[in-house]
């Protein structure tokens, strides 16, 4: 199994869950722009992470997490398939990718302007972002994780992009998630990720 990956992108997603799994892969370092024929990957765009498991190609993170979860079963980082709380699974992990992930971007980008551009863009997704914010908040009232009773990929999705907003401060007013974010983001196979 090999990963195309770059630090600080989509790709430390599934290179945390290969760490999770406790399965061997090689790491790809791609550098992120580089133009070389030699460095690009195998996505159409020759962006990261890509992973190839013998004849199977994937891109897409969230895609290339659903994949893993389900070809180690045994790990137990996916509910059973065909029960109620896979369909959760399902719906939170892409809620993350699809919902939560585009207001983070848009907050990170606006952290890099100016003052007065900063301000402004926090404000133009404040509502967003608190509506958002809320429903993980109630989804998570007297729960650790998001489904079932253990860890999953798609608490992974989830505490990498809340990640984003708790280095921003956005969770500030939101320490049930703060927690959720600090407890996964403690954990060993991340470290392991981040090296």
């Amino acid at each position: 199994m090999k990963l195309y990956f770059a630090p600080r992108t989509r790709a430390t997603r599934p290179r945390w869950l290969l760490e999770e799994l406790g399965v061997p892969y090689e790491l790809v370092r791609v550098e992120p722009g580089n133009p070389a024929p030699e460095l690009r990957t195998p996505h159409p765009f020759g962006e990261v992470p890509v992973l190839v498991d013998g004849a199977v190609t994937l891109f897409e993170s969230a895609a290339i997490c659903l994949y893993l979860a389900d070809r180690y079963p045994e790990k137990q980082l996916a509910p059973a398939s065909g029960t109620p709380e896979r369909g959760a699974y399902y719906q939170w992990l892409l809620f993350a990718e699809r919902t939560l992930e585009p207001v983070a971007l848009e907050l990170r980008h606006g952290a890099q302007l100016p003052e007065t551009e900063r301000a402004r863009v926090f404000e133009q997704h404040r509502a967003r972002l608190d509506e958002v914010l809320g429903v993980i908040d109630r989804a998570l009232e007297g729960r650790e994780v998001l489904v079932g009773g253990s860890f999953t990929a798609a608490d992974l999705v989830m505490a990498s992009i809340l990640h984003i907003l708790n280095h921003l401060g956005a969770l500030e007013s939101r320490p049930r998630l703060g927690d959720y974010v600090k407890r996964h983001t403690a954990r060993p196979a991340l470290r392991n990720a981040m090296s």
